[in-house]
């Protein structure tokens, strides 16, 4: 028998994650960094919550995530939202996926939000150039 990997994606405006959990130790990496050292420090709090729910699991996996593009809490989010999908379809616990979506239902759903395009006359999406009519 082949072992058991399960590969799982998350997205967060422009930040792309994708989890492999195969049976382990309980390693986790970001991009080849142990989740251990990974910084900025607030993203690394958001990334484990998956983990930290699902604590009776969190020592017979590893799971590589692979993220690019955004920034830097955009890719925590997407982070947290693979690795929270990819722990609920290797384990087949439905339990724990009632548990994350109570706790934050973005665990297990991608945010769809995106950023809104720039229009003419203006700096941005909304701001406009100031009118003067003296």
């Amino acid at each position: 028998m082949s072992e058991k990997v399960v590969v799982a994606s998350g997205k967060r405006k422009t930040a792309i994650a994708r989890a492999t959990i195969r049976r382990g130790i309980g390693r986790v990496r970001i991009n080849n960094i142990p989740l251990e050292i990974y910084q900025p420090e607030v993203a690394r709090w958001k990334i484990m919550e998956p983990l930290e729910i699902a604590l009776k699991y969190k020592d017979s996996v590893d799971i590589d995530v692979n993220v690019r593009g955004g920034g830097v809490m955009g890719q925590a989010y997407a982070v947290r939202t693979a690795i929270a999908r990819g722990l609920v379809e290797f384990t087949g616990d439905e339990k724990l996926k009632e548990i994350y979506l109570q706790f934050d239902r973005s665990l297990l759903v991608s945010d769809p939000r995106r950023k809104e395009p720039k229009k003419p006359l203006g700096r941005g999406a909304r701001k406009k150039r100031q009118k003067s009519y003296r």
